[in-house]
């Protein structure tokens, strides 16, 4: 206890220099804190993204199905997919069952003919859940029975806009051409361009009948929460063993989870450089504090003190240090956080994409744990390097070292 005051009274005794230190340990803790909030940020969006605008939860299909290419992949898609509904949503979690037929039809205007992928959705359930579908003129797709909603690089191609009539022109399962005449209602622009170039969704029951098939390809799921997945994928399972339960972060792991992957190895190596620069910067500090002390550390080792209890104190003045800087650095970046950026800041359009995103900093306790922690070890580490071989000193020499 005595050492804790010492240290404690000692932080004011070099006022200036103890300012400086807790700045810079502050600065670390609070850099690492908003590059965790905005990686978290960045990543979640990411998931949000994938979840609310094209898979769900995850999806299921029939056994295999997304391990093989079949000649005829109609021949192995999902029977009776109403009655599987209703099944489903009995499973604890389970808040949302889409239903999704995919194929790829010609869209003509009567002039320009485009190919491209459908989407045959239940468009006012999905209308709901779908909410990051970023739709930039008309409306999503709900209870419209003829209705089409499309990429923004389909619709520019074929230059249509909401309430004008598309024909859609597919081959049945049975290898027969069908067509349905369809109406416009929105726009949508992902920012991949890809997929605004070469995609479209409607009624499911419309993509039945263009198709004639009475099956569906797939099964997407909402859940209360992405964490329930695994309980149900084992009730699925359990219930359904001719089906294949897989996670969004498989089914999209071009988009997703290579970019999860990716952001987590460069925060990793951020976070090394913050934290080998923090320490440097208060070894040096300390370095600099302690070559300034030595005549004192001098007269308290020819005291008696031994080396250890000296750098015992020195220490603690490190643990105090550490832990105020790193508390007001995760303080003054939530400030910062929640005053200056509470929109989150605006980036450039990602790889692959075509449209600016706004990312909003998520800063989480366990975040904030962590960066303290880190900075608090940074400034315990510089401040044992710095003072380890200055205690040491022959005690004749510390006494006779002038600042």
């Amino acid at each position: 206890m005595i050492l804790f005051i010492l240290a404690f009274r000692n932080l004011f005794r070099h006022f200036r220099r103890t300012l400086t230190l807790l700045l810079t340990v502050a600065m670390g803790s609070g850099a690492l804190f908003l590059f965790k909030g905005f990686n978290t940020g960045i990543m979640n969006q990411y998931k949000e993204n994938t979840i609310h605008a094209k898979t769900g939860h995850g999806q299921l299909n029939t056994k295999g199905y997304m391990d093989e290419v079949y000649e005829r992949p109609w021949q192995h898609w999902i029977k009776d997919a109403d009655k599987i509904k209703t099944d489903l949503k009995t499973i604890p979690g389970v808040t949302h069952v889409f239903p999704r037929i995919d194929f790829y039809a010609v869209v003509t205007n009567g002039l320009l003919n485009v190919a491209a992928k459908g989407t045959g959705v239940d468009g006012t359930e999905e209308a709901d859940f779908f909410w990051t579908i970023n739709i930039v003129q008309g409306e999503t797709l709900r209870a419209q029975k003829d209705g089409i909603i499309l990429g923004v690089g389909m619709a520019r191609a074929l230059k249509v806009k909401p309430g004008d009539s598309l024909v859609l022109v597919s081959q049945t399962t049975a290898g027969r051409a069908n067509a349905a005449d369809v109406t416009v209602v929105g726009v949508y622009h992902t920012g991949n361009k890809d997929i605004d170039d070469s995609t479209f969704r409607i009624q499911r029951t419309l993509a039945a009948d263009l198709l004639d098939t009475d099956k569906v390809e797939a099964i997407a799921i909402g859940l209360h929460d992405d964490d329930m997945w695994p309980n149900f994928a084992k009730a699925v399972k359990d219930k359904y063993p001719e089906l294949d339960a897989t996670p969004f972060a498989v089914i999209d792991k071009v988009y997703y989870q290579n970019a999860v992957d990716w952001l987590g190895q460069q925060f990793f190596v951020i976070q090394l450089i913050i934290i080998f620069i923090v320490t440097l910067g208060i070894t040096n500090s300390f370095a600099f504090s302690v070559v300034e002390r030595t005549a004192e550390i001098g007269n308290l080792r020819a005291n008696g003190e031994s080396a250890w209890d000296i750098t015992a104190l020195l220490m603690w003045e490190g643990l105090l240090i550490g832990l105020i800087g790193s508390i007001a650095g995760v303080f003054i970046s939530y400030l910062f956080n929640v005053i200056v950026i509470p929109h989150g800041i605006l980036m450039p359009p990602a790889p692959g994409l075509t449209r600016q995103f706004y990312v909003k900093i998520e800063l989480l306790w366990s975040s904030a744990l962590a960066s303290g922690a880190l900075g608090l070890g940074a400034t315990l580490l510089a401040t044992f390097i710095a003072s380890y071989k200055r205690v040491r000193l022959p005690v004749g020499d510390a006494l006779r070292h002038r600042s």
